[in-house]
């Protein structure tokens, strides 16, 4: 019997070195750096706990309890503190304070909720040479708020497919959205906070997922990866720009504030002139003429208005 539990014991230890890890998202070490965990339902959070994740064990680091509070383990107890569980009963974000090399590997955010019961996210947190995020953009999409926007790939080769996987890039981590196991036809869907949409078939060389209700916070860099059974790998990257109505509508009235107030400067500024210009004096000056000219004339004015002295003999004769 005890030779049979051995056995079994060591089955199980095999299975668990061969199986493959699968994590949700994975983020580059920093030295503050956060783990992010939100529940996406509105279920009711009864208690939950984070643990790093060893080949063999897992290791609590904190465990919360909405009527007892959070109790902090040892050596993370100065290092390590929840970001928002204050403001928002299902976001259990962990943060790091003074992170080093120690800190990489896997995380996992365990959750019990009611009445669903247990939900787990986990996490790879890797050393920043490892992190690669070098991701130009195929094509740039342009949505409202509260639409609902698709992102969709087209596989270009002829490969015999095996896996497609779609992810959102950030600077800080890579989000896994779905994956879908084009062999068997079916999809694991990750923990990310919000409701992401996908096809999952068997044979098909076009993947699509939906957005639904997008929101600002939605904007970003989207990743869709085709593997072949082969090897080959094929990478698009989309683009996805959600507008502030908002943003827009201050803007437009900002711009048009502007162009009234320089409009109305530019008539104050032409009233100005005009009335200006019409009060100056009309007055137009003679001009001088020069004086040897000046002085001929004077004579010949003397000249014409003054009598001549026979005239004056002959009106001193008539008129004694």
């Amino acid at each position: 019997m005890d030779y049979l539990i051995f056995l079994l014991a060591i089955l199980h230890v095999y299975k668990v070195l061969c199986e493959e890890m699968f994590w949700d998202t994975t983020v580059k070490l920093a030295k503050n750096m956060t783990l992010e965990c939100v529940y996406p339902s509105t279920d009711t959070l009864t208690q939950m706990e984070w643990f790093k994740v060893n080949a063999m064990e897992k290791e609590s680091l904190v465990i919360f309890n909405p009527t007892y509070g959070a109790i902090i383990r040892q050596p993370y107890a100065d290092r390590v503190y929840f970001s928002n569980s204050t403001v928002t009963p299902n976001d259990m974000t962990l943060s790091f304070h003074n992170a080093s090399e120690a800190d990489v590997g896997f995380y996992s955010c365990f959750l019990h909720t009611f009445p669903h019961g247990p939900w787990e996210k986990v996490i790879q947190v890797v050393p920043p040479d490892s992190f690669e995020i070098d991701a130009p953009s195929n094509s740039d999409i342009l949505s409202e708020p509260g639409k609902n926007v698709t992102l969709t790939c087209q596989l270009q080769m002829k490969w015999p497919l095996q896996q497609v996987t779609w992810e959102k890039i950030q600077p800080h981590q890579i989000d896994l959205l779905t994956t879908c196991n084009l062999s068997q036809g079916k999809s694991y869907t990750s923990k990310f906070r919000r409701q992401i949409l996908s096809n999952c078939s068997q044979g098909m060389r076009r993947a699509s997922i939906v957005l639904p209700h997008v929101t600002a916070s939605d904007s970003g860099l989207y990743r869709c990866r085709f593997k072949a059974s082969t090897g080959e790998n094929e990478t698009f990257v989309m683009k996805l720009t959600i507008t502030d109505g908002k943003t827009d509508n201050r803007h437009i009235l900002f711009v048009a504030g502007g162009t009234v107030l320089l409009l109305l400067f530019v008539i104050l500024i032409t009233t100005i002139i005009v009335i200006l210009y019409k009060r100056r004096p009309t007055t137009t000056e003679v001009p001088s003429l020069p004086i040897n000219l000046q002085m001929t004339q004077e004579k010949i004015f003397m000249l014409t208005t003054q009598p001549s002295l026979g005239d004056q003999r002959l009106e001193s004769k008539l008129f004694p």
